[in-house]
């Protein structure tokens, strides 16, 4: 069995498996300034993936950041695919912009709305959306997940970050909100039977699910 530097040292290979460009990597730098974390480099990968194998032309994102998920998401999508991303914070969303601009994204192809994501989600069309991703409060996943699968079609994904949140969601003596909640959401996407889904290590951990009733 290999021990704790083997499975760092795979971990590290795995990513890098997929080296990032620049745009990628300028919008970690803002997001270091802006105190704000991204998904990790195969996380962002599989994100990537999961918009080109659901040929994603409508996709929503709850938590912009500086762009990172979006850009990896933009470039799984079908070339005039429109990602619709929330987030609070207007200036991580100008960050967002300027991510998209110098990455080459036509400006129509990011609609970004400044707000509450509970808010601006069921404002969103039922049945609309072929893929949605979560990377923000993690007490609201549960209800992000009430959202998504209205806002999905049959055959949409909903996909979840920070599902091992830091090595915490595994460990039973844990029980703040946030760790309990990502366990909540774990379970109910489990349990779901309209849902076929999966859970990887990348990252921090990503959790996605296929609707298929």
């Amino acid at each position: 069995m290999p021990g704790s530097a083997g499975l760092a040292a795979s971990r590290d290979y795995v990513e890098a498996f997929l080296p990032e460009d620049e745009p990628l990597r300028a919008a970690r730098t803002r997001a270091q300034e802006l105190g704000c974390v991204p998904v990790s480099p195969a996380a962002g990968a599989f994100l990537r993936f999961l918009a080109s194998v659901v040929g994603a032309r409508a996709a929503v994102e709850i938590g912009t950041g500086t762009g990172v998920s979006g850009l990896w998401l933009l470039r799984g999508m079908n070339p005039d695919g429109v990602l619709t991303s929330v987030d609070t914070e207007t200036e991580h969303q100008r960050a967002a912009r300027e991510t998209f601009g110098e990455a080459g994204i036509p400006a129509p192809r990011a609609r970004l709305i400044n707000g509450a994501a509970l808010q601006v989600l069921p404002r969103l069309t039922d049945g609309a959306y072929d893929l949605v991703f979560a990377d923000a409060a993690k007490t609201e996943y549960g209800e992000y997940l009430t959202e998504a699968l209205r806002l999905l079609r049959p055959g949409g994904i909903v996909a979840f970050d920070n599902m091992l949140w830091h090595d915490r969601a595994a460990e039973a003596s844990v029980h703040d909100d946030e760790t309990v909640a990502i366990r909540e959401v774990a379970a109910a996407v489990r349990e779901n039977e309209s849902l076929v889904p999966v859970l990887v290590g990348s990252g921090d951990g990503v959790l996605a699910a296929l609707r298929i009733g």
